[in-house]
Protein backbone atom coordinates (compact mmCIF):
# COMPACT_ATOMS: atom_id res chain seq x y z
CA UNK A 1 0.00 0.00 0.00
CA UNK A 2 2.79 2.41 -0.50
CA UNK A 3 1.49 3.94 -3.51
CA UNK A 4 -1.66 4.47 -1.74
CA UNK A 5 -3.06 7.86 -1.18
CA UNK A 6 -4.52 9.66 1.56
CA UNK A 7 -7.93 11.03 1.23
CA UNK A 8 -9.86 12.96 3.78
CA UNK A 9 -14.33 12.78 3.46
CA UNK A 10 -14.14 16.10 1.01
CA UNK A 11 -11.88 14.07 -1.21
CA UNK A 12 -13.81 11.21 -1.13
CA UNK A 13 -17.44 12.78 -1.39
CA UNK A 14 -15.48 14.79 -4.68
CA UNK A 15 -14.53 11.25 -5.74
CA UNK A 16 -18.25 9.72 -6.21
CA UNK A 17 -19.76 12.30 -7.68
CA UNK A 18 -17.08 12.66 -10.20
CA UNK A 19 -16.87 8.20 -10.85
CA UNK A 20 -21.29 9.75 -11.14
CA UNK A 21 -20.47 12.28 -13.87
CA UNK A 22 -16.83 13.64 -15.00
CA UNK A 23 -18.19 16.33 -16.59
CA UNK A 24 -19.77 18.03 -13.24
CA UNK A 25 -18.58 21.28 -13.25
CA UNK A 26 -16.23 22.43 -10.13
CA UNK A 27 -19.20 24.93 -9.19
CA UNK A 28 -21.95 22.22 -8.84
CA UNK A 29 -18.94 19.86 -7.13
CA UNK A 30 -18.63 22.91 -5.12
CA UNK A 31 -22.06 22.95 -3.98
CA UNK A 32 -22.39 19.43 -3.72
CA UNK A 33 -19.63 18.93 -1.37
CA UNK A 34 -20.13 22.22 0.75
CA UNK A 35 -16.55 24.11 -0.68
CA UNK A 36 -15.97 26.96 -2.68
CA UNK A 37 -15.39 26.04 -6.37
CA UNK A 38 -11.78 27.18 -6.14
CA UNK A 39 -10.86 24.69 -3.27
CA UNK A 40 -12.79 22.29 -4.85
CA UNK A 41 -10.74 23.11 -8.17
CA UNK A 42 -7.78 22.87 -5.97
CA UNK A 43 -8.65 19.20 -4.53
CA UNK A 44 -9.39 17.50 -7.90
CA UNK A 45 -6.20 19.16 -9.64
CA UNK A 46 -4.15 17.74 -5.91
CA UNK A 47 -5.94 14.22 -7.11
CA UNK A 48 -4.85 14.19 -10.33
CA UNK A 49 -1.24 15.19 -9.66
CA UNK A 50 -1.30 12.36 -7.27
CA UNK A 51 -2.41 9.82 -9.70
CA UNK A 52 -5.77 9.40 -8.31
CA UNK A 53 -7.79 10.39 -11.33
CA UNK A 54 -5.87 9.08 -14.03
CA UNK A 55 -8.24 10.30 -16.81
CA UNK A 56 -11.64 11.17 -18.06
CA UNK A 57 -13.45 8.88 -20.64
CA UNK A 58 -16.54 8.73 -22.96
CA UNK A 59 -18.42 5.82 -22.70
CA UNK A 60 -19.93 4.73 -26.06
CA UNK A 61 -22.60 2.36 -26.41
CA UNK A 62 -21.29 -0.87 -28.37
CA UNK A 63 -24.30 -1.62 -30.30
CA UNK A 64 -25.10 1.44 -31.42
CA UNK A 65 -22.22 1.51 -33.22
CA UNK A 66 -22.68 -2.18 -35.01
CA UNK A 67 -20.93 -4.15 -32.29
CA UNK A 68 -24.09 -5.43 -30.93
CA UNK A 69 -22.58 -8.61 -29.75
CA UNK A 70 -19.92 -8.82 -26.81
CA UNK A 71 -17.97 -12.05 -25.46
CA UNK A 72 -14.90 -12.37 -23.25
CA UNK A 73 -12.29 -15.24 -25.22
CA UNK A 74 -9.64 -16.49 -22.40
CA UNK A 75 -6.58 -17.24 -24.46
CA UNK A 76 -3.49 -19.74 -23.26
CA UNK A 77 -0.47 -18.74 -24.74
CA UNK A 78 2.42 -21.42 -25.51
CA UNK A 79 4.90 -20.92 -24.44
CA UNK A 80 4.44 -18.11 -22.35
CA UNK A 81 7.86 -16.01 -22.81
CA UNK A 82 8.17 -12.41 -23.16
CA UNK A 83 9.43 -12.14 -26.47
CA UNK A 84 5.91 -14.04 -27.57
CA UNK A 85 3.26 -12.26 -25.40
CA UNK A 86 4.61 -9.05 -26.07
CA UNK A 87 3.74 -8.93 -30.01
CA UNK A 88 0.60 -10.73 -28.80
CA UNK A 89 -0.50 -8.02 -26.66
CA UNK A 90 0.57 -5.32 -28.84
CA UNK A 91 -1.46 -6.84 -31.73
CA UNK A 92 -5.05 -7.95 -29.90
CA UNK A 93 -4.95 -3.85 -28.01
CA UNK A 94 -4.85 -2.46 -31.97
CA UNK A 95 -7.61 -4.84 -32.83
CA UNK A 96 -10.87 -2.64 -33.58
CA UNK A 97 -13.05 -5.24 -31.54
CA UNK A 98 -10.84 -5.40 -28.36
CA UNK A 99 -12.19 -3.28 -25.71
CA UNK A 100 -9.73 -4.40 -22.51
CA UNK A 101 -7.12 -7.39 -22.57
CA UNK A 102 -6.44 -8.51 -18.65
CA UNK A 103 -3.16 -10.84 -18.26
CA UNK A 104 -4.00 -13.25 -15.51
CA UNK A 105 -2.97 -16.26 -13.65
CA UNK A 106 -4.35 -19.56 -13.62
CA UNK A 107 -5.12 -21.70 -16.76
CA UNK A 108 -5.73 -18.68 -19.12
CA UNK A 109 -3.03 -16.36 -20.02
CA UNK A 110 -5.36 -13.29 -20.78
CA UNK A 111 -8.93 -12.52 -20.96
CA UNK A 112 -10.18 -10.56 -24.00
CA UNK A 113 -13.26 -8.49 -24.02
CA UNK A 114 -14.36 -8.27 -27.82
CA UNK A 115 -17.43 -6.12 -29.17
CA UNK A 116 -18.46 -7.44 -32.82
CA UNK A 117 -20.95 -7.17 -35.12
CA UNK A 118 -22.27 -10.47 -34.92
CA UNK A 119 -21.80 -14.57 -34.76
CA UNK A 120 -19.84 -14.51 -38.22
CA UNK A 121 -18.10 -11.48 -37.48
CA UNK A 122 -17.10 -13.19 -34.04
CA UNK A 123 -16.13 -16.28 -35.62
CA UNK A 124 -13.86 -14.56 -38.23
CA UNK A 125 -12.40 -12.32 -35.08
CA UNK A 126 -11.43 -15.91 -33.27
CA UNK A 127 -10.33 -17.69 -36.45
CA UNK A 128 -8.50 -14.67 -38.13
CA UNK A 129 -6.69 -13.03 -35.43
CA UNK A 130 -6.48 -14.97 -32.70
CA UNK A 131 -6.02 -18.74 -33.29
CA UNK A 132 -4.28 -18.28 -36.35
CA UNK A 133 -1.51 -17.19 -34.56
CA UNK A 134 1.63 -19.90 -33.30
CA UNK A 135 1.67 -18.73 -29.88
CA UNK A 136 -1.87 -19.17 -29.20
CA UNK A 137 -2.58 -22.72 -27.97
CA UNK A 138 -6.43 -22.21 -26.96
CA UNK A 139 -9.35 -19.64 -27.11
CA UNK A 140 -12.39 -20.80 -25.31
CA UNK A 141 -15.36 -17.80 -25.93
CA UNK A 142 -18.09 -16.66 -23.81
CA UNK A 143 -20.86 -14.82 -24.82
CA UNK A 144 -21.88 -11.45 -23.27
CA UNK A 145 -25.44 -11.51 -22.41
CA UNK A 146 -25.84 -8.52 -20.05
CA UNK A 147 -23.36 -6.04 -18.28
CA UNK A 148 -23.70 -3.75 -14.85
CA UNK A 149 -21.20 -1.35 -14.04
CA UNK A 150 -21.03 -1.12 -10.64
CA UNK A 151 -20.50 1.82 -7.40
CA UNK A 152 -17.72 4.15 -7.37
CA UNK A 153 -14.13 2.79 -6.49
CA UNK A 154 -12.88 3.82 -3.10
CA UNK A 155 -10.70 2.79 -0.76
CA UNK A 156 -11.70 -0.27 0.84
CA UNK A 157 -11.91 2.19 4.17
CA UNK A 158 -14.02 4.52 2.62
CA UNK A 159 -16.39 2.53 1.22
CA UNK A 160 -18.95 3.25 3.71
CA UNK A 161 -22.18 4.45 1.54
CA UNK A 162 -21.77 8.47 0.61
CA UNK A 163 -22.21 11.47 3.59
CA UNK A 164 -25.55 12.61 4.07
CA UNK A 165 -27.02 14.35 1.07
CA UNK A 166 -24.66 13.15 -1.50
CA UNK A 167 -25.84 11.30 -4.82
CA UNK A 168 -25.14 7.28 -4.67
CA UNK A 169 -24.13 5.99 -7.45
CA UNK A 170 -26.77 3.48 -9.19
CA UNK A 171 -25.70 0.51 -11.57
CA UNK A 172 -25.93 1.65 -14.95
CA UNK A 173 -27.07 -1.52 -16.92
CA UNK A 174 -25.56 -1.42 -20.54
CA UNK A 175 -26.38 -3.66 -23.54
Amino acid sequence: MADSVVLDPVDLHLLRLLQNDARTTYRDLAAQVGVAPSTCLDRVARLRRAGVILGHRLELDPAKLGRGLQALLSVQVRPHRRELVGPFVERIRALPESRTVFHLTGPDDYLVHVAVADMTDLQRLVLDEFTSRREVARVETRLIFQQWECGPLLPPAAAAPAPAGASAAAPAATP
